[in-house]
């Protein structure tokens, strides 16, 4: 019986190893298998979907602005992966980022609040020959900006910056945009303005939807917390009226943007409830009273922007004239990096785009009789 075993044992002991190697070969297959589909790997690289009328202007843009006809191709390894995009952007902004020098300015509001930006004159002279304002608030960009002939200011949202107090207790608002106004009275140059997630009322919502974008809702709104935080004794001191001591209590537990915005940010412009706020804040109310040329940009792989939310450009840029939408199959949430492998550009193709869109636009103004 014994010799048996033995015997057995012996007939199965040259087969473990070879076993063991394919288990081996199975995990590292399923590894590599997640690392593909997860980073997107074998996905192609296209050029951006384009959705506008068939106009002079676009005919124009299309013809002359050749990068957006192209395809946006990312880091090898990464770039196709919206949340590494995303990742990288929210915690770096752009790759050796450089630090133009400019000057802040402070415009008091008739509520008693003071806005500020940051001007910015140009490096070099337009290729217009024109005086030029892009406003922006990325560093990287204004850099760029400014060595094509711009003159940049970036507009600071209340309460953004640590270092300057509040003078009224309210903090900056998407859906009034009384600053900007405000801006654009003071320049007198032609003025090319640039936007970045501005329509983020409209994300919250659908960032409640899956587990993925309820951690991003979560980091967001925790950023948030220490934003009002950090003007704590201005917005619910003694002198503010619209705040109670529960309210702050009820920030502390918050763990959502909407809880936030119900919470306080309804609050400081007077609504009475979440979805009075939304409404009101929104900028579908006014987007569509836009009559200068308006280029709107987005990714497919965005993911804060729900897919659902595309419908809203998409449908203005088939409706209106003057608006282009570019959607793009990668590039995250404003990331948009470029670069062969593994590390990315300090650029950015979004950067690009937007002055080489500029400078066509400005063209277009300058030489419209030749140009149609």
């Amino acid at each position: 019986m014994s010799a048996q075993v033995e015997a057995d044992i012996r007939t199965i002991s040259p087969e473990m190893p070879a076993m063991f190697d394919g288990m081996k070969l199975a995990a590292v297959a399923t590894v590599l298998y997640v690392i593909v589909q997860s980073l997107n790997l074998k996905c192609p690289t296209v050029s951006p979907d384009i959705t506008c009328q068939d106009t002079p202007l676009s005919r124009y843009l299309l013809k002359s602005c050749p990068i957006l006809t192209k395809e946006y191709i990312p880091p090898l390894l990464w770039g196709k992966s919206g949340h590494l995009q995303t990742v990288l952007y929210g915690k770096m902004g752009r790759v050796k980022s450089p630090k133009p020098c400019g000057l802040r300015k402070y415009l008091p509001m008739s509520d008693e609040a003071t806005a500020t930006f940051d001007l910015f004159e140009p490096q070099s002279v337009h290729s217009t020959g024109e005086d030029i304002t892009m406003k922006h608030y990325i560093r990287t960009f204004v850099d760029y900006s400014q060595k094509q002939g711009y003159r940049c200011a970036v507009l600071n949202h209340l309460g953004e910056l640590p270092n300057i107090e509040l003078t009224s207790p309210r903090m900056f608002t998407y859906g009034k945009p009384r600053v900007t106004s405000m801006l654009v009275c003071y320049e007198t140059s032609i003025l090319v303005k640039n936007n970045q997630t501005v329509g983020y009322k409209a994300q919250e919502t659908f960032l409640q939807w899956d587990q993925c974008r309820r951690l991003y809702n979560f980091l967001m709104a925790d950023n948030m917390k220490k934003i009002i935080l950090s003007h704590r004794a201005s917005l619910f001191g003694i002198s503010c009226s619209k705040m109670e001591p529960a309210d702050l209590s009820l920030l502390y537990m918050a763990t959502s943007l909407m809880q936030i915005d119900d919470n306080i940010m309804r609050k400081f412009h007077g609504h009475n409830s979440i979805k009075e706020y939304y409404e009101k804040e929104s900028c579908v109310h006014y987007i569509h009273n836009i009559s200068v040329p308006l280029l709107l940009m987005n990714s497919s792989d965005d993911p804060l922007v729900h897919q659902s939310l595309l419908t809203i450009p998409r449908t203005l840029a088939e409706k209106k004239q003057n608006v282009i939408f570019a959607l793009t199959l990668h590039g995250g949430h404003l990331g948009f990096f470029e670069g062969t492998v593994l590390f990315p550009q300090p650029l950015s193709w979004m950067d690009k785009v937007i002055v080489s869109y500029a400078n066509i636009i400005c063209q277009w103004e300058k030489h419209r009789p030749q140009c149609q």
